[in-house]
């Protein structure tokens, strides 16, 4: 959905145009009802996750999956 709004309703107005573009609102400001701007949400950058960067920071033991007999029968 797009809205259109003057120069000066949006500066009276700003914090709650604002709020409807992070909803995913598209704002369009406008002089003289002509388009001059559009106000969206800004894109969070991506994050770049390189496989196996985790590796050497975590060790499990031997015994990870051993159990206690009275607990192991709760498993079965």
């Amino acid at each position: 959905m797009q809205a259109t709004v003057n120069i000066h309703e949006a500066k009276a107005r700003l914090s709650s145009l604002i709020a409807r573009a992070e909803a995913g609102e598209e704002i369009v400001i406008a002089r003289a009802n002509k388009p001059i701007v559009r106000l969206v949400p800004v894109a969070p950058p991506k994050v770049q996750r390189r496989l196996g960067e985790a590796k050497g920071m975590v060790r499990i033991a031997p015994d990870f999956d051993d159990l206690p007999d009275d607990l192991r029968e709760h498993f079965r």
